[in-house]
């Protein structure tokens, strides 16, 4: 990674209100992913969770009038229950990876590393993210775009809080 690249990284923490266990197990597990993963107001269809590194976590999106949308992560690294390390992209629905379909200058991959630190009964979520094999073009649209994905984020770590509290 290159220091553009670095500095252009995407890092939000949030600490939830449940053991790491459990914060790991609805990351990766494909009927709790459908509850909470995605935008504000998406409703998630889990096409394949295939939880190795090299496998797929594939999905669409859709929005309240119908628009869909895919993505998948490709796992590169899984350690319960401290991290998960895989690569986001838009896809079509045969798992190939797409440009984003509001923007062509969107990176086509993002590495994201999600680590999850225990602390007195709460989790500590880490997620940094950045554009791999990316055009300089791309990677000065990523940083561009950190105050939107911070809010994405936000609404989605929302429901992730809000999911956890019915685990309990």
């Amino acid at each position: 990674m290159s220091n553009q690249q670095a500095t252009s990284n995407l890092v939000i923490t949030r600490t939830l209100n449940a053991p790491r266990d459990l914060v790991f197990q609805v990351w990766t597990d494909a009927n709790h992913l459908a509850k909470w993963w995605g935008p504000t107001g998406m409703s998630i269809h889990v096409a394949k969770l295939d939880l190795r590194p090299g496998g797929m976590f594939h999905y669409s999106m859709k929005t309240p009038d119908g628009h869909e949308m895919w993505g998948k992560f490709v796992y590169n690294e899984i350690s319960p229950p401290d991290k998960i390390v895989f690569t986001n992209s838009f896809s079509d629905p045969e798992g190939n990876s797409v440009r984003a379909p509001f923007a062509p200058n969107f990176p086509l991959e993002v590495q994201n590393i999600l680590t999850f630190t225990e602390q007195d009964g709460k989790t500590i979520l880490t997620l940094t993210g950045g554009p791999i094999n990316a055009t300089e073009e791309e990677v000065q649209f990523f940083a561009a775009m950190q105050e939107s994905m911070q809010q994405g984020f936000a609404g989605t770590f929302n429901q992730l809080e809000a999911y956890l509290a019915t685990q309990a």
